[in-house]
């Protein structure tokens, strides 16, 4: 097989399957790993996808980013029933941080059960019809406003973040790896991810299993830098068994429906 017709054949795993492996590229295509690197360099200097440790993923996914609006309709079911199972994990008295994403908009809203609480986020999209207690502090990131995703991100927001501590961050991601550990399509988005599990002694991700083998454009955290992780029954064994291997906590949520992966 001529270069040019690999290539192909390599681009095309790379749209269908939003990953490959270079290990496995190497069976496929019974060549030395050397030449599925320079392939692979190749078509990333063309712009036709991104190299990863161990493989290479679409440069499509890298840099999408949906709207919160797209967010929102995307697994809505486990969404609620994450953040439900997450609010469980707050105590009256707590300093909580709740990072800007659909899942935590839906956890914002059983803070109503609560009395007492100091709640920080980079969030616009908060429920504005939400009646909650008076013991119910809530203190707005300042920051430059992100349009489609309503957060608040950039120097201004890490000096916020500088002069406060948090006892639980609950963190949203836009793809979760095993290798590449968790990150999200915006680099300004990154840095403040980041400052935010700096600043919080509690660290807990909050993720559908729809997030799993995706890799965006930045990380912010790798897997050691997460506590505990709540999530759904989908959630594939062999990532069930790095969480537990590396002592993070667990949570999954049972919806009733079983997702899907390759």
């Amino acid at each position: 097989m001529f270069g040019e017709e690999r290539k192909g054949f390599i681009l095309q795993l790379v749209e269908e399957r939003q990953r490959v492996d270079s290990q496995e590229l190497c069976e496929r295509f019974q060549v030395s790993e050397s030449t599925i690197r320079r392939d692979l360099r190749e078509m990333e200097e063309a712009g036709l996808l991104k190299r990863t440790h161990g493989g290479a993923i679409s440069v499509k996914h890298v840099n999408f980013e949906p709207s919160f609006t797209e967010k929102e309709v995307s697994s809505p079911q486990e969404k609620k029933a994450i953040a439900a199972k997450a609010a469980e994990l707050i105590r009256n008295g707590d300093t909580i941080l709740l990072d800007a994403g659909t899942t935590t908009f839906y956890l914002f809203q059983h803070l109503a059960a609560f009395s007492k609480l100091t709640v920080v986020t980079n969030s616009l999209q908060l429920p504005r019809d939400l009646q909650l207690p008076a013991g119910i502090e809530i203190m707005v990131l300042g920051g430059s406003y992100r349009t489609g995703v309503h957060s608040l991100v950039g120097p201004m927001t890490e000096r916020c973040l500088d002069l406060i501590k948090i006892d639980k961050a609950f963190m949203a991601t836009n793809s979760m790896d095993l290798t590449e550990g968790l990150t999200t399509p915006n680099m300004m988005e990154a840095d403040i991810k980041r400052k935010m599990i700096k600043r919080s002694d509690r660290v807990i991700l909050l993720s559908d299993s729809t997030k799993v083998n995706r890799v965006s454009f930045a990380r912010f955290a790798h897997w050691q830098d997460i506590d505990v992780c709540v999530t759904d029954a989908g959630l594939p064994q062999e990532y069930s068994d790095m969480l537990v291997a590396r002592g993070i906590e667990i949570h999954q949520v049972d919806t009733g429906r079983e997702e899907q992966h390759e």
